[in-house]
């Protein structure tokens, strides 16, 4: 049987999910192109997964042409072994891409792919004459240059930076590996690597995949591998999860309902978005006098909430112990993830959808969200955010973080025509006013006050109150008093700094007094 690739091949003959600077095509075997192309992908200087290189496809305006010119079975066996030839000889570690053979329109092509590489940086031989000078290859747009400069000492200095996802986990076993996850996968994405895949062991499986790496004796699942295949990554990565909270009163209501979602990346992001979907999406539609037409609108637009949530999904890290937070209340939609953006993204730039970053956290989970149709990658979530709400006729989105970038929040306002009334809003209110129907504060909140006489960390605070889980503390008890301006943060400006503190603000400190009365 013919080995295949984890990937739809009219997918990426067409740029589907994969983008163009990551694909070339070639009408036949070029070897020293080819080699410079294999180098600049392996690479992988922005971290975006390297790329393929079709052999046996011609191209015009970088566009490939179609039906494709071919290649003889006994082209494919012999550039296969130079291949590995010029792996082992032309390119410094070496470096072997992985290889798969298509009949498309009745010609036969190869497929090359590269993923970046785990011991970079890579030179090759710039000629393949034996008295070569070696150099370092790039990806630019969708060229291949030589290194230089300022390039070259930035790609030297990425030596020792794997990104996180695409590193080995040692504390993990190929077991961990789930074969049911993997090939449903492949089901999904329409890979022909699936009529095969029953019969591959998990290794060998997880190889073709890229999700299993080490030397031959002794394979290590990818962190990437376990996000995605194993049934609960959030034993190796706590947090791993999304905590989708709604607060029927406001933030600063008594009662909230939360739904917490565990399990592989994919699904997780998929069945979070549905239940906000099912639960929380309402169509809104206004009639006017002077025209027949009625105005339709949501209170949030789906694809800006999914845009949203995948890009939490997808720039969160995953070795910061803090799930990924979806806050819902009748005035807007927060997304809250951790960390914030790179510091190379200036928050202007940002609000006015015009950020192109150039180091992405989680190159490879970004290379199965795009495989999944979750997100098109390459900094377009924003301006589609920015583009969904104004066709809703939505407020402008908000976005924000602080200077160290410790955290990385959307905010979507709700459509001013699901506005609360301000007499609806009342009950949350009935915190800062005893005399009101309810009765003030609840014996928890006036404990919880008496602890922030003095500064404390969160950590403290759960203690005292006999707290485990976190998220819940925060929206139970501690925002509410923050939101009711009781308490106070130490470090407004970065609400999630590992040394945060919190203290009694002045009416606090007066309701304190009272016995926790105004």
């Amino acid at each position: 049987m013919t080995p295949k690739l984890p990937i739809n091949i009219n997918d990426l003959l067409h740029h589907r999910t994969i983008e163009s600077e990551r694909i070339e095509y070639k009408a036949g075997w070029n070897p020293e192109a080819i080699l410079h192309t294999l180098c600049a992908f392996a690479n992988d200087f922005h971290n975006l997964g390297g790329g393929y290189v079709l052999v046996g496809v011609a191209e015009e305006n970088g566009q490939p042409q179609l039906p494709p010119a071919g290649l003889l079975p006994e082209q494919i066996d012999a550039i296969q072994k130079e291949l590995l030839n010029l792996g082992h000889s032309a390119i410094a570690p070496h470096y072997h891409p992985l290889t798969a053979t298509y009949e498309i329109q009745g010609k036969t092509i190869l497929v090359l792919w590269a993923p970046g590489g785990e011991t970079r940086p890579y030179k090759a031989k710039a000629s393949l004459s034996n008295k070569s000078d070696w150099a370092y290859y790039l990806r630019k747009h969708t060229s291949t240059v030589k290194a230089s400069g300022q390039n070259e000492r930035e790609l030297l200095s990425l030596a020792a930076t794997v990104p996180f996802d695409d590193r080995y986990r040692q504390m993990a076993t190929l077991n961990d590996l789930s074969p049911y996850l993997l090939r449903d996968f492949l089901h999904e994405i329409g890979s022909e690597l699936l009529a095969e895949a029953r019969a591959l062991d998990i290794e060998t499986l997880g190889r073709r995949m890229n999700v299993v790496g080490g030397p031959s004796e002794i394979a290590f699942p990818k962190n990437v591998g376990l996000l995605f295949f194993n049934e609960q990554p959030e034993q190796f990565f706590p947090a791993t999860q999304i905590d989708v909270v709604y607060f029927p009163d406001g933030a600063g209501g008594d009662h909230f309902e939360e739904k917490v979602f565990k399990g592989p990346l994919g699904r997780i992001t998929r069945d979070a978005l549905d239940y906000i979907n099912r639960n929380y999406l309402k169509e809104g539609v206004t009639k006017h006098a002077d025209r027949p037409q009625a105005e339709r609108f949501w209170n949030y637009p789906l694809a800006a909430i999914e845009e949203a949530v995948v890009n939490a999904v997808y720039h969160r890290s995953y070795e910061i112990r803090e799930p990924i937070e979806i806050r819902l209340d009748g005035q807007e939609l927060v997304v809250l993830s951790f960390p914030g953006p790179d510091r190379s993204i200036r928050l202007q730039d940002l609000q006015a959808g015009k950020a192109v970053s150039r180091r992405y956290r989680n190159r490879r989970i970004g290379e199965f969200l795009k495989e999944l149709d979750l997100t098109e990658g390459r900094s377009t979530g924003v301006p589609k955010i920015l583009r969904v709400m104004k066709a809703n006729g939505s407020p402008e989105p908000i976005f924000e973080t602080d200077d160290e970038r410790s955290y990385f929040l959307i905010r979507l306002p709700v459509h001013t025509g699901f506005l609360i009334e301000a007499a609806a809003e009342e009950p949350a209110l009935d915190i800062m006013d005893p005399a009101g129907p309810k009765q003030g504060l609840s014996k928890e909140q006036v404990e919880l006050l008496q602890a922030c006489v003095e500064e404390v960390p969160i950590t403290f605070l759960m203690s005292i109150m006999g707290r485990a889980n976190r998220t819940k503390f925060r929206t139970g008890l501690l925002n509410p008093l923050l939101d009711a301006g009781l308490i106070e943060m130490t470090q407004p400006e970065s609400p999630r700094s590992p040394t945060q503190k919190y203290r009694l603000s002045a009416e606090g400190k007066q309701i304190i007094a009272h016995g926790g009365k105004k």
